[in-house]
């Protein structure tokens, strides 16, 4: 997932302006920033449901046990390589550099353009077909404990699945080229067909294979199925790409004439994110092989396959849900205003800026982070208790993403607070702070998976990363108040306060709900956890909104208002 800004050097329409105004102004720059997020949060929002649905066929077809952690692990090496060479990169410097160079001069900053793309396409092309001779490695390094037959199908998933780091690499950078140039819907979009392929290709499964596979019974057919088709989905998703891009204007043409300057200007800034990325991507691998052991000693002991890897990669997907639509989009239509503040100097206007896309964000995220909070095992069990997945193993899924559901407002104000610098072309604070949070989150991964319970593992290194996104917010907070001379500290605070009074209400009601569905039988099963979640989640909600509004939070009316607005048939 990457965020990309706005145009930057072209006047943005109606529904993109944010006015140069003080922060007392506050309510027309928060209305323009939903008005942008909203187009986005749509197709998202879209992109996130097909990806549970997808997600939810492959457990249902894959279970939690030791397939499932194969293909799970061997499917996030592409994903790892991507953000530790050119993800974080992308983000953080080379879209920055591109809204710069179109502000100076609009042909030079689309020759530039070109420059870049070329060179990425060249690096990706080089850096995919070494990454697939090394597949063996990468496993290895992620999931130590795979032996025999659990250690050929991930090699053999890996293998077929690297190939997608170059389609990656590519999409992301259209996807970049789209939205400097106003285009937002088919980056949002594409992502839909990479889903309906993995659920047609789950279904298949599903359809020749009886009973829960194992590494040494399932067929070259069903691992074919699996390697094949799921990344066949990623290749459609970034082809379906290029129509949008010939729409924009934009026609590639390969070119390597790098003025003097330019390629040393992206590795000065280049550096400390690669620091940043390395740093993250090591406490990643370190997660990853540490809940690979924990699986590997449950089953030893006898507990069952469902205490490994999946299941902490099911949750942080059901974690990222809120963030990715309402974080992202709201990140996403803030870089661009807030870096071209910066260029010209308007410190107020990034904190005005950076101070609205906080509290506006929180507004859906806090309340989300309840409900996730309160009806997790109902959430799971409506999601994942399907096909080879029992309602015991989606109950570990639901304690893992309750930890995450703790660091979830964390986590999202952590990533705003990054991206204020990157606006102002700043790479080596981010990167510092970065340092601080992976160390931390390494030290109590660690001390998970040595004290506790070998069920609780996964549990407990989910709660470490609750505890070290908070060591982030604070740190960044503490470091941006000094480099923008406040950061509206009043407003957002006496906002969060006033968020979280109107939570209690939707608290108490939907742990009434589940209290009471538990009286009467439970929701360990598919239809009396579905009406708990509806009932707990609409009752809650309601009860939410109507509080914040008698608390007169001025961004609930703001993001009602925006989003009714683009319904269908409501005037925009």
């Amino acid at each position: 997932m990457v965020d990309i800004p706005l145009p930057g050097g072209s006047a943005p329409d109606a529904d993109t302006t944010i006015v140069d105004t003080p922060p007392k102004q506050d309510g027309k720059g928060s209305s323009g920033i939903l008005k942008s997020g909203a187009i986005m949060a749509v197709g998202t929002l879209a992109s996130r449901i097909t990806g549970f649905l997808r997600t939810a066929v492959i457990v249902a077809a894959l279970g939690t046990g030791l397939v499932a952690n194969a293909y799970n692990t061997a499917n996030t090496i592409p994903n790892q390589i991507y953000d530790l060479l050119l993800g974080g990169i992308l983000t953080s410097v080379i879209v920055p550099l591109l809204v710069r160079a179109k502000q100076r001069d609009r042909a030079a900053g689309e020759q530039y353009e070109q420059r870049v793309f070329t060179l990425a396409v060249i690096g990706l092309a080089v850096l995919t077909v070494v990454a697939v001779l090394l597949a063996p490695l990468f496993i290895d390094v992620l999931a130590g404990s795979y032996t025999g037959d659990q250690r050929a199908v991930a090699v053999l998933f890996a293998r077929f699945f690297l190939p997608q780091l170059f389609f990656y690499g590519v999409g992301a950078f259209a996807g970049a080229v789209l939205n400097t140039r106003g285009s937002f819907g088919a980056p949002m979009w594409a992502p839909v067909l990479n889903n309906i392929v993995v659920i047609a290709v789950g279904g298949a499964f599903l359809a020749i294979t009886t009973g829960r596979v194992d590494p040494s019974t399932i067929s070259d057919q069903q691992l074919m199925l699996l390697s094949v088709g799921t990344t066949g989905g990623i290749v459609l998703q970034t082809v379906a790409l290029w129509p949008s891009l010939r729409r924009v204007g934009f026609r590639w043409r390969p070119r390597l004439d790098f003025r003097r300057g330019e390629l040393g200007e992206v590795g000065r800034m280049a550096g400390w994110t690669l620091l940043y990325v390395v740093a993250t991507q090591v406490a990643l691998a370190v997660v990853t092989a540490l809940t690979n052991r924990a699986g590997k000693l449950a089953f030893d002991q006898g507990l069952g396959e469902g205490y490994g890897y999946t299941p902490y990669f099911n949750a942080y997907q059901l974690f990222q849900l809120p963030y990715a639509i309402v974080g992202v989009s709201v990140i996403t239509a803030l870089l661009p205003r807030m870096s071209r503040f910066a260029a010209e100097g308007k410190t107020a206007d990034v904190r005005a800026a950076f101070s609205s896309g906080l509290r506006l964000s929180s507004v859906i995220i806090m309340p989300a982070a309840a409900l996730m909070l309160v009806l997790g095992p109902e959430i799971t069990t409506v999601l994942f208790a399907h096909g080879n997945t029992t309602a015991a193993d989606a109950l570990v899924i639901a304690r893992v993403m309750q930890m995450f559901a703790l660091a979830l407002v964390p986590f999202s104000v952590y990533q705003l607070m990054l991206r204020v610098f990157y606006a102002h072309g700043d790479t080596r604070t981010p990167a510092l702070v970065g340092l601080v949070v992976t160390t931390a989150n390494i030290i109590m991964a660690f001390t998970a998976y040595n004290v506790l319970d070998v069920k609780w593992i996964v549990v407990g290194i989910a709660g470490g990363f609750a505890v070290t996104n908070l060591v982030g917010t604070i740190t960044c907070w503490l470091v941006l108040r000094r480099k923008l001379g406040g950061i509206d500290g009043r407003r957002i605070v006496g906002g969060h306060l006033k968020l979280l009074v109107a939570i209690w209400p939707l608290i108490g009601f939907a742990y009434a709900a589940h209290t009471i569905a538990d009286a009467l039988g439970g929701t360990d099963t598919m239809l009396p956890a579905l009406a708990t979640l509806v009932a707990g989640s609409l009752g809650g909600g309601l009860l939410y909104v109507l509080f914040a509004k008698l608390m007169r939070v001025e961004e609930i009316q703001t993001t009602i208002a925006t989003f009714a607005r683009r319904l269908p048939g409501r005037a925009k």
